[in-house]
């Protein structure tokens, strides 16, 4: 696991996008196309927002690449503007000028919901699986809505949310009442096949759990901690997120000691 601390919420979205494109485009050169993962939230705007700049520039050519959204709320009627599906056509299919009809999104609003949490693994398998996974976290550790307790081998599956977790997504909401119960996610299992994954995180508020992923032990109850395991994740957060990291200074010290052409 690669810990980059960067000093702004700027610097962070355009070294995690660095590693995002360059996952892209090494696969176009091996004549294929990228297959992305795609997390919604607060952290991975930014991001989206470098990438965007980068396809405007004409820097990044995303049209044919392929998009699975992590996750998606269960219950939510089509085209509500918190569906996950509606979000990532606003935050990322259309900024980032991806077809809509290469980018999937889990079906929460399935008469089977095991059906269709299989049918989605399926899916990202026949793509040959996904080349960078972009993450985010949440307070209490979790990545998709893998929440605290999770197999850390699961597969795509529903899910219920924690309290912690609707209560952080009330914002996004009228009210509480208005937050799903249920979810259909991409498993831990699913998340480690991602042959690179990028987490992003800001602020105070994420620093306890940035501490149980990246120095804590390999646990359920801190289900990001399985990244340890990973062979090429790579961390991205701003120094509020860093504050509790025992670490720290090293982690600046050895990005910092890179030669350039392993920076992003």
């Amino acid at each position: 696991m690669e810990v980059i601390i960067c000093d702004t919420d700027a610097e962070v979205g355009r070294v995690a996008a660095a590693a995002v494109a360059q996952s892209a485009r090494a696969k176009q050169a091996r004549g294929g196309d990228p297959v992305l993962g795609l997390a919604t939230g607060s952290s991975p705007l930014s991001i989206y927002a470098e990438l965007a700049r980068m396809v405007g520039a004409g820097e990044l050519d995303l049209s044919r690449a392929r998009g699975f959204a992590l996750d998606e709320y269960v219950g939510l009627p089509p085209g509500h503007e918190q569906s996950y599906a509606e979000v990532i056509r606003r935050t990322v299919t259309e900024p980032l000028g991806m077809d809509p009809a290469l980018v999937a999104v889990p079906d929460g609003a399935a008469s089977d919901l095991t059906e269709a949490a299989q049918r989605y693994e399926a899916a990202i398998v026949a793509a040959g699986g996904i080349d960078v996974q972009i993450l985010g976290i949440g307070g209490n550790g979790h990545i998709g809505f893998n929440e605290p307790g999770s197999s850390l081998a699961s597969r795509t599956r529903i899910k219920t949310l924690a309290p912690r977790t609707r209560a952080d997504n009330t914002r996004f909401f009228a009210s509480a009442d208005e937050v799903p119960v249920h979810c259909l996610t991409q498993g831990l299992g699913t998340i480690m096949d991602a042959r690179r994954a990028v987490l992003v995180a800001q602020g105070e508020q994420k620093a306890a759990a940035i501490a149980a992923m990246v120095e804590g032990p390999v646990a359920a109850y801190c289900p990001a901690s399985v990244l340890q395991f990973h062979n090429a994740a790579i961390v991205v957060i701003d120094p509020a997120a860093a504050s509790r990291l025992e670490l720290a200074d090293y982690y600046r010290e050895v990005y910092a000691d890179k030669p350039a052409w392993q920076r992003f």
